[in-house]
């Protein structure tokens, strides 16, 4: 038996909502590690749809334990509106199932009026941020001025805390020509909010360590993909954190012999949201008709995702990376009814083929995809739950994706509902 971190290995979005659900039955402890409520995981259970920030995905289910861990940054008021919304569901929310790291830093509103006003200075070099105050959060965290949960019961303290970053901040803001803010008007909201959370406030390694010493199931729950990890990603379209495996351990205060097998979600064709470079984009029918198929907008923002081909040399790239031990492959079916399947194998840049994707930026952007192409199916795969029940085209198209991505199919997923899943092996294992 073994714990479990499930990542992204693309630009996220690639299906981690079912997969995470589908191990979150089996798990004791789910726990998120990074990130914050920019990213969202949509659950089908029993044609009812779970739509989750914040929350780890197991909150949906009885008896097990939801932790937030100190690699993510909260937003006090996004989180318990989620908590509300998922209540109204008849999910039961309470200290009892969801843990939260005591020493996880505070997203505020200031911060999201910062973001909003940098995002807006860059213009048309916007980098795509949702405007929710996570990367200045961050920001603070690395400076060393931002709050954490534990502040809250310290009313001087925070006070003080609170001037000196409204100081930073109302500086940045009157620059950029924004409204400031003022500090007791923070404060106070702080002061309000704190009984609630700190309701949930624990320190989280130890509860995790016990958990592990008592031979429970840990599954380690990512957000977004590897293409957006602030070290690996396509800088500087990125998100504000690490979304690589090795943050598991990091974003919750466990050691590194903690996580256990890594699964990384790969969805079957690629997609992104935001800007950024995207070297096997399709802005034609073929991006239209892959987004169309596969109900390709974002859980949190609403917006259109870009769509384009199977990008192998990303998600071998991700693999080697990121630590990913096997592949989840999802929405198969979207591929259904395609002629040819092309798959990205390779880049040219400047007369030169690449097996790999440049770090820097001009690079990225300039890369050309060097393509395969594949036999498609006129069959459907939708809702097959075996190999026998999929076209032998299809079973030919994963073998193929298995050779030039280097990792073996762990999980194959054909619809977003959970039991529409063929498994090849058992990550708990």
């Amino acid at each position: 038996m073994t714990n479990v971190v499930v990542i992204g290995s693309q630009w996220g979005d690639e299906g981690k909502g079912k997969i995470v659900d589908w191990l979150s039955s089996r798990a004791d402890v789910v726990v998120r590690f990074q990130g914050g409520h920019n990213a969202g995981h949509t659950l089908v259970i029993d044609g009812k749809v779970y739509k989750l920030s914040l929350l780890p995905s197991g909150i949906v289910r009885p008896n097990k334990i939801s932790v937030i861990g100190n690699g993510v940054v909260i937003d006090p008021w996004a989180l318990f509106d989620e908590i509300d919304k998922v209540s109204a569901q008849g999910v039961e929310v309470s200290p009892d199932n969801l843990r939260v790291a005591d020493n996880a830093h505070i997203i505020l509103p200031v911060h999201q009026a910062v973001d909003m006003a940098f995002e807006a200075s860059r213009g048309k070099k916007s980098i795509g941020t949702t405007g929710r105050g996570i990367g200045p959060t961050y920001e603070d965290k690395v400076a060393r001025r931002g709050i954490r949960i534990c502040d809250l019961a310290d009313k001087e303290l925070l006070k003080d805390k609170v001037e000196r970053l409204m100081l930073h901040h109302n500086a940045l803001l009157k620059g950029l020509d924004a409204d400031e803010i003022d500090p007791a008007e923070v404060y106070q909201k702080l002061l309000d909010v704190a009984p609630k959370i700190l309701k949930f406030a624990s320190p989280v390694w130890k509860v995790l360590d016990e958990a592990n010493k008592a031979g429970k199931r840990i599954l380690f729950e990512g957000a977004q993909g590897f293409l957006l990890d602030i070290d690996h990603g396509t800088y500087p379209f990125v998100t504000s954190s690490n979304t690589v495996a090795a943050q598991s351990a990091t974003g919750s205060g466990t050691g590194l012999k903690t996580p256990g097998f890594v699964l990384g979600i790969t969805k079957a064709y690629t997609t992104r949201v935001g800007s950024g470079p995207f070297p096997t984009e399709q802005d034609n029918d073929i991006g239209q008709r892959l987004g169309e198929r596969g109900h390709e907008f974002g859980t949190v923002t609403g917006r259109k995702r870009r769509c384009g081909w199977f990008d192998a040399v990303l998600v071998r790239q991700a693999i080697k990376t990121a630590g990913i031990d096997g592949i989840a492959l999802t929405k198969l079916d979207v591929l259904d009814g395609f002629d040819t399947i092309n798959v990205c194998v390779g880049y040219e840049l400047d007369g030169e083929k690449y097996d790999y994707f440049p770090a820097g930026q001009s690079e990225q952007a300039r890369v050309k995809p060097i393509y395969e192409t594949i036999e498609g199916w006129s069959e459907e795969t939708y809702g097959a739950r075996s190999w026998k029940d999929l076209p032998a085209a299809a079973v030919k198209y994963v073998r193929r994706l298995e050779e030039l991505i280097e990792a073996p199919i762990t999980l194959l997923s054909t619809s977003p509902e959970r039991d529409d899943t063929i498994l090849v092996q058992d990550p708990f294992q």
